[in-house]
């Protein structure tokens, strides 16, 4: 290796090291406002992309957060997690399907995607993007775990306030899916009974517990 060679490698090798130092200081800071929240809710866009077997979905939604706990509403059915429980409630059907919550490391939730970086990735900074004259660092979260089932994690996080805008998750299947977060309100008061299906609310509903 020629003396060039080595210097250049020695610049690529630093210059690495600090975007990888530049992109842990942005998702700290982005940690540490989602953990100071107590509860939130906001809308979702939601968009599922598979070019090569020409798959292009989205749907809207809503979800209400709360420390681990969440409600999920998108696609014509809601998600209810309280920690323990998950109830998964078809309107249309007026049915509910009861599980268990099993927690799996690794696994991408609405709360967890605030912390995931922290074990399992390495960080990439990119090149800043702007939408709607708002202006967002761009992360890519790779994963070190060849088996995972999503190798990259994208995370679009606003300069101004630190606030995640924007994620998009990377399968081995060629598929993408993106998340896109409006409307964040955090001065809600949520309660844990608003994590639990309510079943006396939905009159004749059927039931399958699958516990």
């Amino acid at each position: 290796m020629t003396k060039k060679m080595i210097v250049g490698a020695v610049i690529m090798c630093m210059a690495s090291m600090a975007s990888a130092q530049n992109a842990k200081s942005i998702l700290d800071a982005m940690s540490a406002k989602y953990k100071a929240i107590h509860s939130f809710t906001s809308n979702i866009d939601y968009t599922m992309i598979n070019k090569a077997d020409g798959i292009n979905d989205t749907f809207k939604g809503s979800i209400a957060v709360k420390n681990d706990m969440y409600s999920l509403k998108m696609g014509g059915q809601q998600v209810i997690n309280n920690g323990v429980t998950v109830w998964t409630y078809l309107p249309d059907d007026n049915e509910v399907n009861i599980d268990n919550h099993s927690a799996e490391a690794g696994d991408i939730t609405p709360s967890s995607i605030y912390t995931i970086y922290k074990k399992g990735f390495t960080y990439i900074l990119l090149a800043p993007v702007t939408i709607s004259g708002k202006k967002y660092d761009v992360i890519d979260l790779i994963s070190t775990n060849k088996e995972a089932q999503f190798y990259k994690i994208r995370l679009q996080i606003a300069q101004s306030d630190k606030m995640l805008g924007k994620f998009i998750m990377y399968d081995n299947e060629g598929s993408e899916f993106s998340y896109t977060i409006s409307n964040f309100n955090s001065k809600v008061n949520l309660k844990d009974s608003d994590f639990v299906f309510n079943e006396a609310a939905h009159k004749g509903v059927e039931v399958i517990d699958l516990r």
